[in-house]
Protein backbone atom coordinates (compact mmCIF):
# COMPACT_ATOMS: atom_id res chain seq x y z
CA UNK A 1 0.00 0.00 0.00
CA UNK A 2 1.31 3.72 -0.16
CA UNK A 3 2.56 5.26 2.23
CA UNK A 4 0.07 8.05 4.41
CA UNK A 5 0.26 10.33 6.99
CA UNK A 6 -2.44 11.50 9.41
CA UNK A 7 -2.11 13.62 12.54
CA UNK A 8 -3.77 13.20 16.22
CA UNK A 9 -4.70 16.03 18.48
CA UNK A 10 -5.18 14.63 21.69
CA UNK A 11 -7.99 16.87 23.31
CA UNK A 12 -6.28 16.73 27.00
CA UNK A 13 -5.64 20.63 28.54
CA UNK A 14 -6.32 21.83 24.93
CA UNK A 15 -8.70 23.76 23.24
CA UNK A 16 -11.82 23.56 21.21
CA UNK A 17 -10.27 26.31 19.32
CA UNK A 18 -6.33 25.00 18.98
CA UNK A 19 -7.64 21.75 18.00
CA UNK A 20 -9.71 23.53 15.37
CA UNK A 21 -6.76 25.22 14.19
CA UNK A 22 -4.78 22.57 13.57
CA UNK A 23 -7.49 20.60 11.51
CA UNK A 24 -8.28 23.27 9.32
CA UNK A 25 -5.13 23.87 8.67
CA UNK A 26 -3.97 19.79 7.88
CA UNK A 27 -7.56 20.08 6.02
CA UNK A 28 -5.46 21.96 2.97
CA UNK A 29 -1.82 20.20 3.46
CA UNK A 30 -2.96 17.50 0.93
CA UNK A 31 0.28 15.45 2.82
CA UNK A 32 -1.89 14.39 5.16
CA UNK A 33 -4.74 11.83 4.49
CA UNK A 34 -6.64 12.17 8.04
CA UNK A 35 -6.60 13.34 11.49
CA UNK A 36 -8.00 11.87 14.57
CA UNK A 37 -9.01 11.95 18.17
CA UNK A 38 -9.10 9.56 21.37
CA UNK A 39 -12.00 8.29 23.51
CA UNK A 40 -11.13 9.54 26.66
CA UNK A 41 -13.14 11.29 29.66
CA UNK A 42 -10.43 12.21 32.37
CA UNK A 43 -6.69 13.22 31.59
CA UNK A 44 -4.35 10.86 31.29
CA UNK A 45 -1.53 12.55 32.29
CA UNK A 46 -1.11 16.62 33.78
CA UNK A 47 -3.31 17.97 36.13
CA UNK A 48 -6.54 15.35 37.26
CA UNK A 49 -8.65 18.77 36.63
CA UNK A 50 -8.03 19.84 33.04
CA UNK A 51 -10.53 19.54 30.18
CA UNK A 52 -11.04 16.79 28.21
CA UNK A 53 -13.55 17.06 25.50
CA UNK A 54 -15.47 14.15 24.76
CA UNK A 55 -14.61 12.60 21.09
CA UNK A 56 -17.37 11.70 19.12
CA UNK A 57 -19.32 15.27 19.82
CA UNK A 58 -15.95 17.30 19.03
CA UNK A 59 -15.29 14.67 15.96
CA UNK A 60 -18.80 15.80 15.00
CA UNK A 61 -18.17 19.29 14.46
CA UNK A 62 -14.41 19.13 13.21
CA UNK A 63 -15.91 17.05 10.30
CA UNK A 64 -18.64 19.99 9.41
CA UNK A 65 -15.61 22.36 9.77
CA UNK A 66 -13.16 20.16 7.34
CA UNK A 67 -14.08 19.23 3.60
CA UNK A 68 -10.92 16.74 2.90
CA UNK A 69 -9.34 14.83 5.45
CA UNK A 70 -10.84 11.32 6.85
CA UNK A 71 -11.45 11.73 10.38
CA UNK A 72 -12.06 8.92 13.25
CA UNK A 73 -11.16 8.35 16.89
CA UNK A 74 -8.09 6.03 18.05
CA UNK A 75 -9.75 4.39 19.30
CA UNK A 76 -13.28 4.32 20.14
CA UNK A 77 -14.19 2.74 23.33
CA UNK A 78 -16.42 -0.52 22.94
CA UNK A 79 -17.39 -0.35 26.82
CA UNK A 80 -18.42 3.31 26.62
CA UNK A 81 -21.83 3.12 24.19
CA UNK A 82 -24.07 0.35 23.44
CA UNK A 83 -23.43 -0.75 19.79
CA UNK A 84 -26.65 -0.07 17.85
CA UNK A 85 -26.06 3.58 19.64
CA UNK A 86 -22.58 3.81 18.49
CA UNK A 87 -23.57 2.10 15.23
CA UNK A 88 -25.80 5.82 14.88
CA UNK A 89 -23.46 7.86 15.79
CA UNK A 90 -21.28 6.77 13.16
CA UNK A 91 -23.93 6.48 10.80
CA UNK A 92 -24.88 10.30 11.40
CA UNK A 93 -21.32 11.23 11.10
CA UNK A 94 -20.63 9.98 7.98
CA UNK A 95 -23.39 11.74 6.01
CA UNK A 96 -22.14 14.88 7.87
CA UNK A 97 -18.62 14.52 6.65
CA UNK A 98 -19.96 13.26 3.33
CA UNK A 99 -18.28 9.86 3.88
CA UNK A 100 -15.13 10.72 5.36
CA UNK A 101 -15.21 8.49 8.83
CA UNK A 102 -12.77 6.08 9.72
CA UNK A 103 -14.39 3.40 12.15
CA UNK A 104 -12.07 3.20 14.70
CA UNK A 105 -12.82 0.62 17.77
CA UNK A 106 -11.18 -1.14 20.91
CA UNK A 107 -11.81 -3.23 23.22
CA UNK A 108 -12.35 -0.50 26.03
CA UNK A 109 -12.17 -0.60 29.72
CA UNK A 110 -10.90 -3.71 30.00
CA UNK A 111 -9.28 -5.04 33.98
CA UNK A 112 -7.04 -8.46 34.90
CA UNK A 113 -7.24 -8.48 38.34
CA UNK A 114 -4.27 -9.07 40.37
CA UNK A 115 -3.02 -12.33 40.43
CA UNK A 116 -4.53 -13.44 36.89
CA UNK A 117 -1.63 -11.23 35.17
CA UNK A 118 -2.33 -7.74 36.10
CA UNK A 119 -1.93 -5.05 38.26
CA UNK A 120 -4.37 -2.98 39.73
CA UNK A 121 -2.81 0.49 40.34
CA UNK A 122 -1.34 0.92 37.22
CA UNK A 123 -4.86 0.63 35.13
CA UNK A 124 -5.81 4.51 34.40
CA UNK A 125 -9.16 3.38 33.18
CA UNK A 126 -10.07 1.90 37.01
CA UNK A 127 -10.83 5.74 38.03
CA UNK A 128 -11.82 6.80 34.61
CA UNK A 129 -14.66 4.21 34.56
CA UNK A 130 -15.23 4.82 38.40
CA UNK A 131 -16.10 8.39 37.41
CA UNK A 132 -18.04 8.23 34.40
CA UNK A 133 -20.52 4.82 35.92
CA UNK A 134 -18.70 2.77 33.54
CA UNK A 135 -17.63 -1.05 34.17
CA UNK A 136 -14.43 -2.68 33.08
CA UNK A 137 -14.77 -6.19 31.74
CA UNK A 138 -12.05 -9.09 31.91
CA UNK A 139 -10.01 -9.20 28.50
CA UNK A 140 -11.71 -12.04 27.31
CA UNK A 141 -15.37 -10.76 27.30
CA UNK A 142 -13.94 -7.16 25.79
CA UNK A 143 -12.54 -8.96 23.36
CA UNK A 144 -16.43 -10.95 22.56
CA UNK A 145 -18.11 -7.72 23.14
CA UNK A 146 -15.89 -6.29 20.27
CA UNK A 147 -16.58 -8.87 18.45
CA UNK A 148 -20.26 -8.44 18.79
CA UNK A 149 -20.25 -4.65 18.31
CA UNK A 150 -18.49 -5.33 14.70
CA UNK A 151 -21.62 -7.72 13.59
CA UNK A 152 -23.97 -5.37 14.41
CA UNK A 153 -22.21 -2.32 13.09
CA UNK A 154 -22.20 -4.02 9.60
CA UNK A 155 -25.26 -5.72 10.04
CA UNK A 156 -27.76 -2.33 10.77
CA UNK A 157 -25.35 -0.11 7.96
CA UNK A 158 -26.64 -2.66 5.36
CA UNK A 159 -29.80 -4.37 6.16
CA UNK A 160 -33.15 -2.23 5.98
CA UNK A 161 -34.18 -4.36 9.13
CA UNK A 162 -31.89 -6.06 11.33
CA UNK A 163 -32.21 -8.12 14.43
CA UNK A 164 -29.36 -9.71 16.43
CA UNK A 165 -29.15 -12.15 18.97
CA UNK A 166 -25.87 -12.43 20.91
CA UNK A 167 -24.65 -13.14 24.12
CA UNK A 168 -24.09 -9.68 25.04
CA UNK A 169 -26.50 -7.30 22.68
CA UNK A 170 -29.57 -8.24 21.29
CA UNK A 171 -31.60 -6.12 19.01
CA UNK A 172 -35.21 -6.65 17.40
CA UNK A 173 -36.30 -4.75 14.25
CA UNK A 174 -33.56 -2.01 14.16
CA UNK A 175 -33.80 0.72 12.07
CA UNK A 176 -31.17 2.59 10.94
CA UNK A 177 -31.38 5.63 8.64
CA UNK A 178 -30.04 7.57 7.04
CA UNK A 179 -27.41 4.94 6.28
CA UNK A 180 -23.51 5.87 5.99
CA UNK A 181 -22.61 7.51 2.39
CA UNK A 182 -19.91 4.73 2.50
CA UNK A 183 -20.91 1.62 1.43
CA UNK A 184 -21.37 -0.93 2.70
CA UNK A 185 -20.05 1.21 5.27
CA UNK A 186 -17.00 3.42 6.82
CA UNK A 187 -13.95 1.46 7.23
CA UNK A 188 -13.40 -0.73 10.06
CA UNK A 189 -9.41 0.11 11.85
CA UNK A 190 -9.51 -1.88 14.84
CA UNK A 191 -6.16 -0.94 17.82
CA UNK A 192 -4.78 -3.32 19.56
CA UNK A 193 -1.45 -5.34 20.00
CA UNK A 194 -2.31 -8.98 22.29
CA UNK A 195 -2.83 -12.16 19.92
CA UNK A 196 -6.40 -12.68 20.17
CA UNK A 197 -6.78 -9.31 19.32
CA UNK A 198 -4.68 -9.72 15.77
CA UNK A 199 -7.19 -12.62 15.55
CA UNK A 200 -9.41 -10.03 15.38
CA UNK A 201 -7.93 -7.74 12.95
CA UNK A 202 -7.26 -10.52 10.30
CA UNK A 203 -10.73 -11.66 10.03
CA UNK A 204 -12.70 -8.06 10.16
CA UNK A 205 -10.45 -4.58 9.83
CA UNK A 206 -9.16 -2.88 7.02
CA UNK A 207 -6.82 -0.96 9.08
CA UNK A 208 -4.96 -2.51 12.17
CA UNK A 209 -3.41 0.62 14.77
CA UNK A 210 -1.30 0.09 16.93
CA UNK A 211 0.57 2.81 19.39
CA UNK A 212 3.95 4.07 18.70
CA UNK A 213 7.34 2.27 20.05
CA UNK A 214 7.16 3.01 24.12
CA UNK A 215 11.31 3.63 24.51
CA UNK A 216 11.82 2.91 20.81
CA UNK A 217 10.66 -0.64 21.22
CA UNK A 218 10.80 -1.58 17.92
CA UNK A 219 11.68 -4.85 17.76
CA UNK A 220 7.71 -4.97 19.82
CA UNK A 221 6.32 -3.90 16.92
CA UNK A 222 8.29 -6.05 14.33
CA UNK A 223 6.57 -8.60 16.11
CA UNK A 224 3.62 -7.83 16.13
CA UNK A 225 3.99 -7.67 12.70
CA UNK A 226 4.68 -11.13 12.09
CA UNK A 227 1.88 -11.95 14.93
CA UNK A 228 -0.72 -10.25 11.87
CA UNK A 229 0.87 -11.92 9.50
CA UNK A 230 0.72 -15.40 10.83
CA UNK A 231 -3.18 -14.69 11.73
CA UNK A 232 -4.27 -13.57 8.16
CA UNK A 233 -2.46 -16.86 7.26
CA UNK A 234 -4.92 -19.32 9.16
CA UNK A 235 -7.94 -17.31 8.33
CA UNK A 236 -6.49 -17.30 4.53
CA UNK A 237 -6.76 -13.41 4.47
CA UNK A 238 -3.67 -11.96 2.21
CA UNK A 239 -1.90 -9.93 4.67
CA UNK A 240 -1.35 -7.35 2.26
CA UNK A 241 -5.40 -6.07 2.41
CA UNK A 242 -4.66 -5.22 6.06
CA UNK A 243 -2.90 -1.33 6.19
CA UNK A 244 -0.75 -1.27 8.64
CA UNK A 245 -0.81 1.71 10.63
CA UNK A 246 1.08 3.29 13.88
CA UNK A 247 1.21 6.41 16.11
CA UNK A 248 4.37 8.29 16.30
CA UNK A 249 4.72 11.10 19.41
CA UNK A 250 5.88 14.26 17.37
CA UNK A 251 9.08 16.11 19.65
CA UNK A 252 9.13 19.18 18.50
CA UNK A 253 12.82 19.33 19.77
CA UNK A 254 14.33 17.20 17.63
CA UNK A 255 12.23 16.84 14.60
CA UNK A 256 15.15 14.54 13.02
CA UNK A 257 14.62 12.20 15.25
CA UNK A 258 11.10 11.70 14.81
CA UNK A 259 11.79 11.85 10.89
CA UNK A 260 14.24 8.85 11.64
CA UNK A 261 11.34 6.68 13.81
CA UNK A 262 9.09 7.33 11.26
CA UNK A 263 11.41 6.32 8.45
CA UNK A 264 12.49 3.63 10.54
CA UNK A 265 8.98 2.65 11.07
CA UNK A 266 7.79 2.63 7.45
CA UNK A 267 11.04 0.21 6.53
CA UNK A 268 9.69 -1.95 9.00
CA UNK A 269 5.85 -1.95 6.97
CA UNK A 270 3.63 0.40 8.23
CA UNK A 271 2.22 2.03 5.58
CA UNK A 272 0.55 4.51 7.92
CA UNK A 273 2.08 6.93 9.81
CA UNK A 274 0.28 9.06 12.47
CA UNK A 275 1.94 11.79 13.67
CA UNK A 276 0.30 12.28 17.18
CA UNK A 277 0.88 16.21 18.48
CA UNK A 278 1.55 16.94 22.23
CA UNK A 279 0.53 20.24 23.50
CA UNK A 280 0.76 22.82 23.20
CA UNK A 281 0.66 23.10 19.45
CA UNK A 282 3.07 25.14 18.05
CA UNK A 283 2.08 27.87 14.84
CA UNK A 284 1.77 26.38 11.22
CA UNK A 285 2.34 22.79 13.03
CA UNK A 286 0.66 20.66 10.35
CA UNK A 287 3.09 22.80 7.26
CA UNK A 288 5.97 22.39 9.63
CA UNK A 289 5.33 18.71 10.08
CA UNK A 290 4.69 18.24 6.04
CA UNK A 291 8.07 20.11 5.74
CA UNK A 292 10.29 18.37 8.15
CA UNK A 293 9.10 14.70 8.40
CA UNK A 294 6.99 13.67 5.87
CA UNK A 295 8.19 14.86 2.48
CA UNK A 296 11.84 14.10 3.70
CA UNK A 297 10.40 10.67 4.41
CA UNK A 298 8.48 9.96 0.77
CA UNK A 299 11.64 11.43 -0.92
CA UNK A 300 13.59 8.56 0.87
CA UNK A 301 11.94 5.89 0.53
CA UNK A 302 10.32 7.29 -3.52
CA UNK A 303 11.39 4.48 -5.96
CA UNK A 304 14.04 5.45 -8.19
Amino acid sequence: MPLTFGLKTTPMHVSYAEILRVWQEADEIPQFRDAWLWDHFLPLAGPKDGQVLEGWTLLTALAAQTSRLRLGLLVTSNRVRQPAVLGKIASTLDVISNGRLVMGLGAGGTYQPPGAGGIAGENPAIAEYAAYGLTLVPPAEGLARLRETIEILRGMWGEEVFDYAGRYYSLEANRNEPKPIQRPGPPLLIGGWGDRMLRLVAEHADVWNIPGPPHNDLEFLADRLRMLDAQCAEVGRDPRSISRSVQVIVRYDDLPGTRSIVRRLAAMGFDHLVLSLPRPYPARVASLLATEIIDPVVQEIAPA
